[in-house]
Order: structure tokens, then sequence, then C-alpha cells
């Protein structure tokens, strides 16, 4: 079944004898208050629902300034056997190698849904040059804003995932609203972020698509950060050697709760976040940025991760900081994190990562994230 198994249906929480702390919105999600253990959200991928998954539309990518564009065409995110998938394909394919350092990108449309959805930076309109070509690469990014969001309760996702020099798939949770001020003050949830690269060696661990990190970001402001890496906040699972993310699907977990987030793959943990005494304490913002006050002193002690979040599920390439500059990789990295120019410094390396992607071979599956099915159960 495509979409919210339970959309628009009444819990029947009057026979339990103990109501669920989860709540859930939008346009799938079903009436609360649940019972512990009521499946709330489903999706099969039995067929592509646009009710329920919005295509984001713009030249901005993510957070990261990375290469691609997003946008709905059934090219990139398609549902095929049973599986979602999500496809990267090159620019030039659509409108020819000249087109990058001279045409116009205008993801503007005439309906609501074909509406830019993310603005700056010039994430709606670009023109290309010889020094910086327009996104070599377009991809997708979709979710559920409008009709599903939830707060506390238990995930799973099935996926497979894409394998290719710097590819960068992700599972991850955004909040409804912005409870507590622009990102990253109102939390982000990365349920798992690769690398696809198959032999990127960083102190001799592969860190490529031998690995997924889950992680918790939160912060005062984008000005200081985003509580990455503070302790006991993100977690990586490598796989066995040569038995990478790509080569097989594998159930990524979550458990959300008032006092803690578990991550797990295949029912194995991988790392508990504990709130301890709030997140102001935890990402240590009371000595590293003195003067600024904490957002979340009127929230919960699990704040910002006590407010509605809803599912991002997305292929990005490349960035300015997630691949390192002095990771290994058997062909070298045809970029440097923070250079002005540094989409077309990627795109003039196609010859080291495109054959990597097998875009020709098996349509394209090898560079696809794959997703069996979503779910979501109330505590």
């Amino acid at each position: 079944m495509a979409g919210a198994v339970l959309g628009g249906k009444t819990s029947s929480s009057s026979k339990c004898q103990e109501k669920s702390l989860t709540t859930a919105s939008g346009l799938k999600a079903p009436s609360g208050p649940f019972c512990p253990g009521d499946l709330i959200f489903e999706d099969t991928f039995d067929g592509f629902d646009l009710d329920t998954w919005q295509h984001e539309n713009t030249l901005a990518g993510n957070t990261d300034s990375e290469f691609q564009w997003f946008t709905n065409n059934r090219t990139n995110s398609f549902v095929r056997e049973g599986n979602l998938f999500i496809r990267p394909t090159l620019t030039v394919d659509e409108f020819g190698e000249p087109f990058l350092r001279s045409g116009v990108l205008n993801v503007h449309g005439g309906s609501p849904a074909e509406q830019c959805t993310k603005h700056s930076p010039d994430g709606c309109e670009r023109t290309g040059s010889h020094g910086q070509v327009l996104n070599p690469v377009k991809s997708a990014s979709i979710r559920t804003v409008d009709s599903f969001a939830f707060k506390y309760g238990k995930v799973e996702v099935s996926a497979k995932l894409p394998a290719g020099d710097w590819l960068w798939p992700a599972i991850w949770f955004l909040p409804k609203v912005n409870a507590y001020g622009r990102w990253p003050a109102s939390g982000e949830i990365d349920l798992l972020e690769s690398k696809g690269n198959r032999d990127l060696i960083k102190n001799g661990i592969n860190v490529g698509i031998e690995q997924v990190t889950s992680t918790l970001k939160f912060g005062p402001n984008a000005a200081y950060g985003s509580g990455y890496g503070a302790p006991g906040t993100s977690f990586t699972r490598n796989s066995e050697s040569g038995k990478g993310y790509h080569t097989g699907f594998n159930r990524y977990q979550m458990e959300w709760t008032p006092d803690h987030v578990t991550f797990s793959i295949n029912d194995i943990e991988t790392g508990t976040v504990k709130v301890g005494t709030g997140f102001w304490q935890k990402g240590n913002f009371n000595i590293s940025t003195p003067g600024i006050d904490n957002p979340w002193r009127y929230g919960s002690i699990m704040a910002p991760f006590d407010q509605e979040f809803y599912f991002k599920i997305s292929v990005a390439v490349g960035g300015s900081e997630y691949f390192s500059d002095d990771d290994i990789n058997p062909t070298h990295k045809p970029w440097h994190n923070g250079a002005p120019n540094a989409m077309t410094e990627f795109w003039n390396g196609k010859n080291d990562w495109l054959p990597t992607w097998k875009l020709d071979d098996a349509d394209s599956k090898d560079a696809s994230m794959q997703v069996d099915y979503v779910r979501v159960w109330a505590l």
C-alpha cells in the first residue's frame, strides 16, 4: 500500500490502558491519541504517492552547496517493482554540454507544484559561465512536510544505498515548524548519511559506502555550528569489508523518546544520544557561545527535539564540507572545499568519477538509492 496506512483514520486509543506519547499531524496522519505500538505511517512503494511525498524544486541543494539540482522528474525519482528509486543523471544529457557554460536554469513553473522550494543561495535561477558551470547533476529530494510529521516514535526504513564517487545519500528528519528558530536552532535528525565512494579511506578505514553515520544536529544559530561532533551525538557504523551498504537492503532504525534517541541497523544498536541535562549543555554552548541566549530554555529537556519532524530522502552530490580534502580515493578529489569554482572543478574531473556511477549499466541501479518501505510506530 502506498502512503500512510492509517491516513484519515482514528486511532483505537480508547482501548489502551496507557496512551502513547507520540503525536502526528499532516494530510496523511491518523488522528490520535495513539496506543503504544500503533503503526501510524507506512509506505511500501507499490506506487508513487505524490500527495505523500513532495518534491523539492531548487538549484540550491541541501545545506552544503552541493553540485546537483533537485527536480520533480520521473527520470530522477520513480517507483519500480515495489521500490522507490532516487537516481542522479547528468544535466548535459538533457541540455547539452555548451548549456552548462552559457545557459540559464530557472526552476520556477506555472503551477503550485512547480514553484521553487528554496530560494537562497541562487536557488531558483542561475546562469552558467566558463568560470562557474551550472549544476551538472540532476537528482531528487522528497519530503513529507505537508503530509506527515510526528513527535516521538519508532522508525524503520529498508533501503539500499547508491554507489559512485561523491554521491551523498541521506534519510533525515527536519522540524515541521521552526519552533526555536532557523537551522540549526530547531534541530535536525540524520537517520543516515553516507558517501558513495567504494574505496574512500581515512586513517586506514573505509569511510565511503562501507560506512553510515547517524547524527543529531543542533545549535543556537548557523554561525556557531550545529553541535556536530559534540560527544555522544553522532555515530558511525561500518559494514563488513567488501559488503558495503550498496550491496543489499538494510533496515535503518530509530527510537525517539522524551529522553533519548537510539539509532540501529538491522536491530543492532549503533548508538544512543542521551539528553542528560539538555542539548545546550551537551553542545557545550554555555562555554563556546558566551553572550548568546539558550534558544531552548523555555522548552522541555529534549528541546529542540520535542517538536514534530517530517521525513526527507535525498541523493546529493559533492559539496563544500562533507567530503574531506584529505581522504584517500583511487582517483583524486577533483575540487577543493571552499573553492569559488568548486562546481566547475568537479565537472572538469568527470572522466574520473563518472565511470564509477555506472549510469549505463542495469538502468543506473548502482547509482540509485532504493527504498523498499518506510514505517513509523507510536511509542
